[in-house]
């Protein structure tokens, strides 16, 4: 992440409290299940299958949608070249605007479905070559950065403040699941017309400060 430009770690980070408060609702709705952690469906998912079958379904179901996202938001890159990052986020927009009207529907699971599409489109927002380069709904790689960039500032390796940036993009993900729980307890899923808004807002901001040229870092894995 240190090697991107500051507005480009700024709108990463943004986009990590939009992860976190969409899959803070998806949570709350599905009791227990994610829309944007994969890891933790993956886990619910063995879990199931060695329990009962029937439980294995939704994660599993979960988990193809979210691939799924990552395919079309792949798709829209391709086609939108230099303009990659705001297409894939008119794309991430367009999905969960779908996802609220299908709440309004009284199709809520059609909508959690929509919500998992979104995300995965997400994490193509920042790619290169091919890669995704940071991925925006986990963090355990980011937190292993963290980890690392400390060492380094320990040790008086680099820059002492790099790993000020891994914390925000954690913080980023912490702060909007907490204000998607709160709005969720509130409206309950109609807070996914504030997750398109932000959504819309991003990619505007993406238009004008990602740069088709902009410098890469290297892939957090989880």
């Amino acid at each position: 992440m240190i090697s991107y430009r500051r507005r480009e770690r700024v709108i990463a980070a943004a986009l990590t409290a939009l992860s976190g408060y969409v899959d803070a609702m998806g949570f709350i709705a599905l009791g227990g299940y994610f829309v944007s952690f994969m890891s933790g469906n993956s886990t619910r998912l063995g879990v199931g299958l060695e329990s009962a079958w029937s439980k294995a379904a939704l994660p599993a179901m979960l988990i193809g949608l979210f691939v799924a996202g990552v395919v079309m938001g792949t798709l829209t890159g391709q086609i939108a070249r230099d303009r990659r990052p705001s297409a894939v986020l008119v794309l991430v927009t367009m999905l969960l605007c779908i996802a609220a009207i299908c709440h309004d529907a009284g199709l809520s699971y059609v909508a959690v479905m929509c919500m998992a599409l979104a995300m995965g489109a997400e994490n193509t927002v920042f790619e290169r070559n091919g890669e995704v380069t940071i991925g925006l709904t986990y963090m355990t790689g980011t937190l292993v950065k963290l980890g690392q960039r400390v060492t380094a500032a320990l040790l008086g390796q680099g820059d002492r403040f790099a790993w000020a940036w891994y914390l925000l993009l954690w913080l980023g993900l912490v702060v909007g699941t907490l204000i998607g729980a709160a709005v969720y307890a509130r409206i309950g899923l109609d807070g996914l017309w504030f997750a398109a808004l932000a959504a819309a807002a991003l990619g505007v901001a993406a238009h004008h400060y990602i740069g088709a040229n902009a410098p890469s870092f290297p892939v957090p894995r989880e």
